[in-house]
Parts: structure tokens; sequence; C-alpha cells
């Protein structure tokens, strides 16, 4: 088994407006193509990865957080993560230092990954930080706002949460390579050498969801990829191709896992 890569920071020597601000924090933007992968890596600082523009999916041991545009991830230092470029992004991202984390008593509850709803106030302040024109003064107030609204903005509607045992593993993965699928959880304890009942109990106790919540969180995060990186798709198309009888089904079914209809999520009128 090869070594995880620790990646220092800068990550690379052609990135565009790479700085350290007087806060603790390591500025990196960098235009992404569709299809680009960054292999499992990890960092000794922690950070907030947010793309401006595209969609990213980010995978760690814990699950898929499927990552939109007005949503950002935050990767606590020294996790093992992956990225796939999902439609071409502009990444920014924030690298913390630990020493001004926990000096800056911002530390707390930030040990673990999550996905953040990007508010209005939150881009603007992700964004301006990359200003070149930025004070050092401007910079830290930056910093402090961009923590601030962290805080208040946690979202897990994009995330799928992967069991580690391994039978239960297998399942999951066969159903996020064809979340389109209608799966049976008696077919896929049988391919995967259990019984429907340990297969349920499995994916309950790893997951914190049932077998049919946890599929449909899944086909849900599939939908939410398609409304990010297709704009031609319509609602009632994406109802059929994921199986929903009908489009008020397919609405009620993402508003409980997100708590907007397809449409709002897309920004659709």
């Amino acid at each position: 088994m090869l070594p995880m890569s620790v990646v220092e920071t800068p990550i690379l020597r052609e990135v565009r407006g790479n700085h350290r601000s007087t806060a603790g924090v390591h500025l990196v933007a960098r235009d992404y193509p569709k299809g680009l992968r960054l292999d499992p890596h990890m960092h000794r600082e922690a950070q907030l990865v947010y793309a401006a523009r595209g969609t990213m999916q980010v995978t760690t041991p814990g699950g898929r957080w499927l990552v939109p545009p007005d949503r950002a991830v935050w990767v606590p230092a020294g996790l093992e993560h992956a990225i796939d470029v999902l439609a071409d992004i502009e990444m920014r991202t924030l690298y913390f230092d630990l020493a001004w984390l926990k000096r800056e008593k911002r530390y707390d509850g930030l040990t673990r990954e999550f996905v953040v709803r990007v508010s209005p106030l939150l881009n603007q302040a992700i964004l301006a930080l990359f200003d070149a024109r930025n004070t050092e003064e401007r910079t830290e107030l930056l910093v402090r706002l961009v923590m601030l609204e962290l805080h208040q903005a946690e979202d897990s509607a994009t995330f799928v949460p992967l069991p580690h045992e391994q039978r239960c593993r297998r399942a999951a993965m066969i159903v996020l390579d064809d979340p389109t699928g209608l799966h049976d959880i008696d077919t896929l304890a049988r391919e995967v050498g259990t019984s429907a009942r340990t297969l349920s109990r499995l994916f309950s106790s790893e997951t914190q969801l049932s077998f049919k919540s946890w599929c449909q969180r899944a086909r849900i995060a599939a939908a939410i990829q398609r409304l990010s990186t297709d704009a031609s798709v319509s609602v009632k198309q994406l109802a059929t191709q994921l199986g929903y009888a009908s489009v008020p089904a397919f609405s009620a079914a993402f508003r409980q896992v997100t708590g907007r209809t397809p449409t709002e999520f897309a920004g659709k009128s």
C-alpha cells in the first residue's frame, strides 16, 4: 500500500493568487477542467474548498460530498480526500494554520468534514479575499467574516455517507455506480454475500440511515449533480430518469433531503 501524499502549500508553482495573509490563512486560486481528478491526499492545514463556478465531488473516508456552486466543503487538517471535477471549476481554497485556529478559538466544531451552504455574504467575502489590493486590516476582517459565516452554514443535504464494513461498502458502491436504478435489497444482499436483514442492519449502523433513505439520498445527490452540470435538463426529464412516478413525487423526495424543490435548488424560474 502506497503512503498517503501530504501536499505542501503552495500546492503548485503555477497557481494564480497564491499568498499567505497575516491572519494565518493561505489563499490559492486555480481553475480545473471537467474530468480532472486530484487523487487522495491530505494537507497539514485545515481548508475551505470553494468553487466560485462549476461543480466538484469531494470524497473522504466518511463519504462523498457533492459541491455545487452554492456549496463549499470544510476539510480538517490531515484528512485524506480526493476531488473529482464534474464541471469546469474556478476553485478558491483557504488554508487555515491550526495554530491560528486554536489561538483565535475557532477550532471547536472544525475537526470533522462538512459541507457549507454559501450565502451571498460568504460568497462575496471569499472572493474579496483574493483581491490583490487588500490591505492587512481588510484581509483580517474578511477572514473573520468567513469564519463567522462558516459556523452558521453547515448543510448535509449533498452528503452521501459511505459505510466501512466490506459487504455494506460493496453494496453502496453498486448503488452509487447506478443511482438511477431500482435497487432491491434482497438482490444486493445476494450480490455481496449476505442476507437482506444483515445488510439492512449494516446500513443503519454504518450510515445512520435506513437502506431506503440512503438510496434516496444517493438518487438526490445524482439529481443535484445533473442540475449543477447540465443547464438543459428539465425537472420532468430528471424525475423520469431517476425512476420517480411523477414530478410531484420527485419534488417531494428532493425537498425531504435538501429542504428545497429541484427548481428552487437549481435557481430556475
